[in-house]
């Protein structure tokens, strides 16, 4: 069960990681519109969570008192080599504290926010947060760089080249 949670927390961050390398630095910080987060807002936000949900993860609340979570959606212009710094530390912090978890440990209580969540269900919660955002952060990226974007993913009109049921773990 672990290996699996971990290999889908990988999949996001390399999605992720794809879509980060292709930034110039100005890209972290376009934003669509005026009340849309930029990427580099994203990632600050990422951060803290991770930081506050993984430190100590099965001894203390997901919600750890020093976070500023409305701090990390203010803009810090903040360069690209430091919001990659974050990003990198965050999921090492995440990375670390899931490959921890033992399979007894799943099955355990942890709060966040104060809700009792099992540790599974507190660990699924993150991976669906951070998928989430790291698809805003895909297409934020793709949006901005037009034409120079390189996919992610089979590009379109190359499905029959890459066959279908190709998802591989590894």
């Amino acid at each position: 069960m672990k290996e699996n949670l971990l290999f889908e927390l990988r999949r996001t961050k390399k999605l992720g990681d794809g879509a980060l390398a292709q930034l110039d630095e100005a890209d972290w910080h376009w934003r669509p519109d005026e009340d849309a987060n930029s990427i580099a807002i994203i990632v600050q936000h990422l951060h803290g969570n991770m930081l506050s949900r993984w430190t100590d993860f099965l001894t203390t609340d997901g919600e750890k008192p020093t976070r500023d979570r409305d701090g990390e959606f203010e803009p810090q212009r903040l360069s690209g080599a430091d919001l990659r710094a974050r990003w990198e530390e965050g999921w090492r912090v995440c990375l670390g504290a899931v490959d921890a978890v033992g399979d007894p440990d799943l099955a355990r209580t942890v709060r966040i926010r104060g809700e009792p969540l099992s540790v599974l269900d507190a660990i699924l919660r993150q991976v669906s947060h951070y998928a989430y955002h790291v698809g805003q952060i895909v297409t934020l990226a793709r949006s901005r760089r037009g034409a120079a974007w390189k996919s992610l993913s089979i590009p379109k009109g190359q499905s029959r080249q890459h066959g279908t049921g190709s998802y591989k773990r590894g």
